[in-house]
């Protein structure tokens, strides 16, 4: 006999009356960008109704699991201010938040369908793959049929068996769906799909289900590729006596017209984008605008801080349409989010890659004020700056500059004057140096130009630099600066 005092228990320690939504990924290992955007919808939800917003870890597909996934799922959330209020780390009314550790409870609830004749045992020999993806042909399995007593009688002499979901033969099966609509099937085109597997472990169709209920989730937000599902989804709500939450199912997101995007076809996940130098808050700005598109007066904004995302954020806004991920505009958005940074942000999030292209004996600050008008990602300051740590091979063309009037032979006149005058300076910054060169120019009857592109090409080997001579010389000190000079002059003398 069940215990229907169960049932009554879990359903007592249901919040109510407030809105609720989760994000339940399953670890496997990094963050994908459509995963980031379901955490980023269900949390600007949760948040713009003055909900909760919940942390499920999916994790009943043992298979897949690859340790400290969950880690990367916690610092990714982290990471991008999508703090849950209930979870894994954080507790909540409804613990535990991990479906391995719920597997006694889809076990009961699996046999009070079975109960009432909304799931039957199967004992047939089905292969493990079968039994995962419910690929079944109702007319063909005899255990549909057994009776309750049959059924009772082998399971308890130990025969293996999964239960599975009795679809009804007839009829129809109508879901509503915020972003699509009503959507209505058929009952024969759905199959008895597998709810508990021969090792006790649930499905996800199943597990997400009864956790959904349990946990009091009012919005279910995930990937359209689960729209088939939801009419099966819809029948178990119905042979439990449970309402049916709002469904939100989101377009994918695509690498083109044709592909969805795929970590296994080389597409970027979250990591994937922080390591080649993209913000955390231009990545989910631009993620929350694949899908979704704010309405009225700001139908035209573009650029959103999270709060801002919060206010604006309604269930109308998400498009039908797939949605491409053009890595340029993503660029567009970082480049916007750099330029609009205060010089200390900047120099923050630039010290790890400037650091790590020329090391720690720079003046960082200096560098980074060069660097932020001239960064579309973080990673563009290891290219603009590498020559401060070691002069690159280059010819003596690079001082040839019509612009600057100047060619092999003007450069080393003005690389000879330069020397001795820099040589003998007391004040070694960009202004002192600044200070010593201008009064030259003026001095030798050329255009400054004419006397800082060699100086700039000497100390640099680069004809595009970030900063010009003076800032260089400063950056460089006054011993590298001057060897460089005279390698410049030995170059140009031959």
């Amino acid at each position: 006999m069940l215990d229907m005092q169960y049932f009554a228990d879990m359903e007592a320690r249901i919040p109510k009356n407030s809105v609720r939504t989760r994000f339940a990924p399953s670890p496997t290992g990094y963050m994908h960008v459509g995963n980031l955007r379901t955490a980023l919808y269900t949390y600007l939800i949760a948040r713009h109704e003055k909900g909760t917003f919940i942390l499920r870890i999916e994790d009943t597909d043992q298979g897949r699991f690859v340790e400290g996934a969950t880690d990367v799922i916690y610092r990714t959330l982290a990471e991008c201010g999508l703090e849950h209020d209930e979870g894994p780390d954080v507790g909540g009314p409804v613990a535990p938040y991990i479906q391995s550790e719920r597997r006694d409870t889809y076990g009961k609830y699996a046999e009070l369908l079975v109960e009432r004749g909304h799931a039957y045992r199967c004992f047939c020999e089905k292969a493990e793959s079968a039994e995962d993806a419910g690929e079944f042909d109702r007319g063909d399995d005899p255990c549909r049929s057994l009776s309750k007593e049959e059924s009772d009688a082998r399971a308890a002499s130990g025969a293996p068996f999964v239960i599975r979901q009795r679809i009804p033969h007839e009829g129809m099966t109508t879901f509503h769906d915020a972003s699509f609509g009503d959507v209505t099937v058929e009952n024969k085109t759905l199959d008895d799909q597998v709810l508990i597997k021969r090792d006790g472990m649930p499905t996800y169709n199943f597990a997400n289900v009864i956790d959904d209920h349990l946990m009091g989730i009012t919005h279910v937000v995930r990937g359209s590729e689960y729209l088939s599902s939801a009419p099966k989804y819809n029948l178990l709500y119905e042979a439990f006596g449970w309402d049916v939450p709002v469904y939100v199912h989101c377009s994918p997101v695509m690498r083109d017209a044709q592909h969805k995007m795929s970590k296994r076809n080389g597409d970027p996940s979250y990591e994937d984008l922080k390591a080649e130098g993209y913000l955390t808050p231009a990545i989910l700005n631009y993620v929350a605008l694949l899908g979704w598109s704010p309405r009225g007066e700001i139908a035209e904004k573009e650029f959103f801080t999270l709060p801002e995302l919060v206010e604006a954020f309604d269930l109308a806004g998400i498009s039908k349409s797939p949605a491409i991920f053009d890595i340029d505009k993503l660029k567009y958005f970082n480049a916007n989010y750099i330029r609009s940074m205060t010089p200390e942000e900047f120099l923050e999030a630039a010290k790890p890659e400037i650091e790590k292209a020329v090391g720690t004996g720079f003046d960082c600050a200096l560098i980074a004020s060069l660097l932020q008008q001239r960064c579309e990602k973080l990673t563009d300051i290891g290219p603009q700056i590498d020559f401060l740590a070691a002069l690159p091979e280059y010819g003596e063309e690079l001082f040839a500059n019509k612009k600057a009037k100047t060619d092999s032979e003007v450069s080393l006149r003005m690389l000879r004057e330069a020397r001795p005058v820099l040589a003998a300076l007391d004040d070694w910054t960009a202004e002192g140096v600044r200070n010593a060169l201008v009064p030259l120019a003026e001095k030798l009857e050329v255009k400054n130009a004419t006397l800082l592109w060699p100086v700039r090409i000497a100390i640099s080997g680069r004809a595009v630099t970030p900063g010009g001579a003076y800032e260089i010389c400063q950056l460089l000190g006054r011993e590298e600066s001057l060897a460089r000079i005279d390698r410049a002059i030995a170059m140009l003398s031959k």
